[in-house]
């Protein structure tokens, strides 16, 4: 007979608040860990989650695109010509699509808006008191 596992302290708990505010919303992506983060009350996790979805979505994109995924030529920035039709490159944009469609829900779920705004303010008043100790210590 299994135990159940013991549910597992969310990540937000084990961090400090000033390690948490050393986080930046990225530009530039998982699923369900996307809304366990959110009954966490864990907008980074969810933000992180969102990123290795995006990731998922660009990466499946730049094999469709250049067979190997090779972008660019080696040791110089050149962009190599997009592949017109090489083994896997169907499915790649398929694959591609599908991580679209995700990473869109993940950014118009409201849970995650909402946490963002609240983020992004809790952020804001932060970096005003870190600013205010500044000025403090300088004087």
């Amino acid at each position: 007979m299994s135990k159940s596992p013991k549910p597992s302290t969310p990540v937000i708990q084990t961090i400090s608040h000033a390690h948490r505010m050393i986080y930046r919303i990225g530009r530039g992506q998982q699923g369900q860990r996307f809304l366990e983060f959110d009954e966490q009350g864990d907008f980074v996790g969810m933000d992180m989650a969102r990123k290795f979805i995006q990731m998922g979505m660009t990466r499946a994109k730049r094999y469709g695109n250049h067979a190997g995924g090779r972008k660019y030529k080696k040791e110089i920035r050149e962009e190599l010509p997009k592949s017109e039709e090489h083994e896997g490159k169907q499915e790649k944009e398929e694959v591609s699509k599908l991580f679209r469609e995700v990473w869109e829900r993940c950014r118009a779920y409201e849970g995650y808006k909402r946490r963002r705004a609240e983020f992004l303010r809790e952020l804001r008043e932060w970096e005003e008191i870190k600013k205010e100790e500044e000025v403090k210590v300088e004087t």
